[in-house]
């Protein structure tokens, strides 16, 4: 997976007097980093599916610095499916990347690596959580698009709000 990002083309030296950041991005990798899907009650499930399951999904993003301009993006999935039954499945999945950045003002380092590692990552990720549930005996889970942005501002938000509460 490779990627030039900036200003959608190819690094260029950026005009005299412009403050338009100029940068690279070059993916390394991509990689399961954890993973586990369990499926307790399946005798249970055989013999008599249930109801509907209900689903509850988090979905949690990380970063972190590997080198001088290397850098981890992780998506945390964690997906539980239950009904009357009890626990119809689970699954966790950290589905990780390494990217180069370079020129990248450390201003915009954090955003970039919460919000445009994620979205690179998250197409392969749905896929994988899509063929585990099948491979899983059930329908297939299909995430519906992130807005990663959201998930940032909403985690900017927190933080500030835990830093204004007083302490006991």
């Amino acid at each position: 997976m490779a990627e030039t990002a900036g200003n959608g083309g190819p690094p260029t030296a950026a005009p005299q007097g412009s403050a338009a950041p100029q940068f690279t991005v070059r993916g390394i990798a991509q990689y399961i980093k954890d993973l586990s899907f369990e499926n307790p009650n399946v005798h249970k499930l055989l013999e008599n599916p249930g109801d509907q399951p209900n689903l509850r999904l988090e979905v949690n993003v990380g970063a972190s610095r590997l080198g001088a301009n290397t850098f981890e993006s992780v998506i945390n999935f964690k997906a539980e499916a239950t009904n009357k039954l009890g626990t119809v499945y689970d699954m966790e999945l950290a589905y990780g990347g390494t990217f180069q950045i370079d020129n990248l003002p450390d201003q915009q380092l954090e955003p970039f690596l919460l919000i445009h590692c994620p979205g690179l990552l998250f197409p392969f990720a749905r896929r994988l959580i899509a063929d585990l549930t099948r491979e899983g005996g059930f329908p297939p889970l299909l995430l519906d698009p992130i807005d990663f942005g959201a998930l940032f501002v909403k985690r900017q938000q927190d933080k500030a709000e835990a830093q204004t509460k007083p302490v006991n």
